[in-house]
């Protein structure tokens, strides 16, 4: 089963556990990138309120082709206790018929944001396999 780690990381958090997860694994790796990366004041202020409406907001094209992969395995923070704007954009953008395990990242550990993250990723026809939360 081919996997890929991908993973969205404001502050480095997520992105180093994406990484050793992905080395650990031998699994590829691919990035995603906001279209326009925002600074620390519109990240924390609109960007919280737009994850907590659920929102996105644009995102750079994954290096690596989803399609190409059976699993997908995401780590993201959590931005007002809901996957922040740059990771809803690219659920939506999920090809149907991939396992996904999802890995969030936060200070607490806590995340209330499962059943909306499976509401969402099952609407793309695709099945949670796992959900984690992880504390940095």
């Amino acid at each position: 089963m081919k996997t890929l780690v991908i993973f969205y990381s404001y502050t480095g958090h997520a992105g180093k556990l994406a990484k050793d997860h992905a080395e650990k694994e031998s699994a590829d790796i691919a990035e995603i990138k906001d279209a326009k990366r925002p600074n620390k004041l519109k990240a924390y202020t609109s960007g919280c309120l737009k994850a907590m409406r659920g929102k996105s907001w644009g995102i750079q094209k994954p290096a690596a082709d989803m399609n190409s992969y059976d699993c997908l395995v995401l780590f993201s923070p959590i931005w007002a206790n809901n996957p922040p704007p740059a990771v809803n954009r690219l659920i939506e953008q999920f090809p149907s018929g991939k396992k996904v395990s999802v890995n969030m990242v936060s200070q607490s550990g806590k995340s209330g944001c499962k059943e909306q993250l499976e509401t969402r990723i099952t609407s793309k026809g695709c099945t949670l396999e796992d959900f984690k939360n992880i504390r940095s």
